[in-house]
């Protein structure tokens, strides 16, 4: 008997001082990680810290403070028993070494509902060591580094404040999400960085992107397969690929892209403007239903674009055409100066002519030594109206 009360009396102890451990880490709902033994590495503090936030009833918050820290992989999951956000206010670094990562991310939040991500903080992704060691420019099959952030099944999230440095794959991967925004976030890198994607979406719906500044060595925004109701206003994006639909087509079984809305935007010194982009020869897909409009073109290679011949280094047949169908296109008030003497090219399928493809206003200046301003078509037949800047279509 006497055995049963003094293991009685350690277990509830220990409670109390599981508890009262807890309470300390954590108040008024906000859960510091330098509470749980957070240095230098708040890889293990982060994990606890987000456990129990996540496991509270009532909105939380884990907070990292100011400062320098080393964080290996994680996995933020949910689902969680109300609201969570996490504040970071320091400057996170990933190991620089692409070898200790599996599973393509470095900072994973999953299957979470009403999440914040804010913050005047930066996910470094420390990615230069892994740019030289990359074979995606020769190897369509080439194996992917980790990306700075993933964020998969999020529903009713909002980003804001961020800032996303030299990730070594694509700096943010959205799939499987819902009603997710993004606002006053940083892209960085420099343009010689490889794969290194702003911000990608796939078989997401309701996302929005604002007020947001991205620079980097790939796509500024990319949207894949599967995106419906995106909205992106007031981007700056510089330098980069631009912002593309696309690539579609390269994968079986791939779903519909429809409802693209990029307005309001300025993109300057970067490979491509605004495009729409697919390869010949693989699997279909349908694409409809996107607008580009009130985009500003500071030295911009390749201003407007739908290439459905798109086949990076060579690695794909021009046998057939591309199987992408896309229609209900509009370009409109896109204005500014072009680094190429093309500033409109609708290159579409054979196969598939694109449908229903408008240009309004296109006002594009070219003042290199390769004449005037030029556009050309192939398999469209867009409506013109407003201005044209450039003949041939």
């Amino acid at each position: 008997m006497g055995l049963k009360v003094v293991s009685s009396a350690i277990i509830s102890f220990s409670l109390l001082l599981l508890l009262t451990s807890t309470a300390k880490a954590q108040s008024n709902g906000v859960f510091d990680v330098t509470k749980y033994g957070g240095k230098e590495d708040i890889t293990e503090a982060l994990n606890n810290a987000w456990k129990d936030a996540c496991a509270s009833t009532n909105p939380s918050k884990v907070h990292i403070p100011s400062g320098t820290y080393s964080l290996r992989q994680v996995t933020l999951a949910g689902p969680c028993k109300a609201a969570i956000e996490l504040q970071v206010d320091g400057i996170l670094k990933a190991p620089v070494d692409p070898n200790q990562f599996s599973g393509g991310h470095w900072v994973d939040f999953s299957h979470v509902d009403q999440l914040t991500l804010s913050g005047s903080g930066t996910f470094d992704g420390q990615g230069s060591v892994a740019w030289s060691k990359s074979t995606c420019s020769k190897d369509k099959n080439c194996e992917g580094f980790p990306m700075n952030i993933r964020f998969d099944f999020i529903t009713n999230g909002f980003v804001r404040d961020i800032t996303t440095r030299d990730s070594k794959n694509f700096h943010v991967n959205v799939l499987e999400c819902k009603n997710l925004t993004f606002q006053h976030f940083t892209v960085t890198a420099p343009a010689e960085s490889i794969n290194t994607d702003g911000i990608h979406i796939g078989r997401s719906t309701g996302i929005y992107i604002i007020d947001s500044k991205i620079g980097t060595g790939d796509d500024c925004i990319s949207v894949g397969d599967g995106t419906e109701d995106l909205h992106v206003t007031g981007v700056t994006c510089g330098p980069g690929h631009g912002i593309s639909v696309g690539s579609l087509g390269r994968y079986p079984n791939e779903k519909p892209v429809s409802g693209i809305f990029v307005k309001n935007c300025t993109i300057s010194n970067t490979a491509n403007g605004v495009r729409i982009k697919s390869w010949p020869d693989l699997y279909g897909g349908d694409a409809s239903n996107m607008h580009f409009e009130d985009i500003v073109m500071n030295n911009v290679q390749n201003p407007v674009a739908v290439d459905q011949e798109y086949c990076p280094w060579n690695q794909c047949s021009l046998k057939a055409p591309s199987k992408v169908k896309i229609s209900d296109v509009s370009f409109k008030n896109i204005r500014g100066t072009s680094a190429t003497p093309v500033v409109v090219k609708l290159a579409c399928s054979s196969g598939i002519p694109c449908e229903k493809v408008e240009l309004a206003d296109i006002n594009l200046v070219y003042s290199g030594s390769e004449g005037p301003a030029k556009s050309q078509c192939s398999n469209v037949k867009p409506i013109i109206s407003g201005i044209m800047s450039a003949s041939g279509c």
